[in-house]
């Protein structure tokens, strides 16, 4: 029989923790901002494909904070806290800020896909920096890349040629 009250095996090793803290938190930053851009967008977004656009914007959003949440709890889950507070996100992110006010569907999608850009450039980081040290929060990253590349994808087919 097994011991109920026996404790769960734990990760210790603490340079593999902090390092997949150091790949994974600014992810959750950039995310984080990503969703704040996009919720910016959303609600200013005008002109041609307006009700596609104004819905895949909000589809990002909520990618954006589903996978922000799930970097974020697998630093919490090894035992890490993370900063990603509104000043730390502002002051710690790439993703640039989105036009201010009402703006075309063009414009607001490409400055949206600067932020989503900005972001796979700190997912493909943490992809890198991950393959040594720990498969499961690589395979986060690599869960995430795959996602926003779609997301991507489907907005930019609205401005493509």
């Amino acid at each position: 029989m097994t011991d109920v009250a026996a404790a769960p095996e734990k990760t210790t090793d603490p340079d593999m923790i902090s390092g997949v803290a150091q790949y994974l938190a600014p992810v959750v930053i950039n995310l984080t901002a990503l969703a704040l851009e996009g919720k910016q967008a959303h609600w200013h977004v005008r002109g041609s494909n307006f009700l596609p656009v104004h819905e895949l914007l909000d589809t990002l959003v909520d990618h954006a904070r589903g996978w922000s949440d799930q970097a974020a709890e697998r630093i919490a889950a090894l035992g890490l806290p993370l900063d990603a507070r509104a000043a730390t996100v502002a002051e710690q992110t790439t993703v640039p800020a989105v036009r201010a006010g009402f703006q075309k569907t063009d414009l607001l999608i490409a400055d949206i896909i600067a932020g989503i850009d900005a972001t796979l450039v700190t997912l493909r980081a943490a992809i890198k920096g991950l393959e040594e040290l720990d498969e499961v929060s690589q395979d986060i990253a690599i869960e995430i890349t795959d996602g926003l590349e779609q997301d991507r994808w489907f907005l930019f087919s609205h401005i493509a040629e």
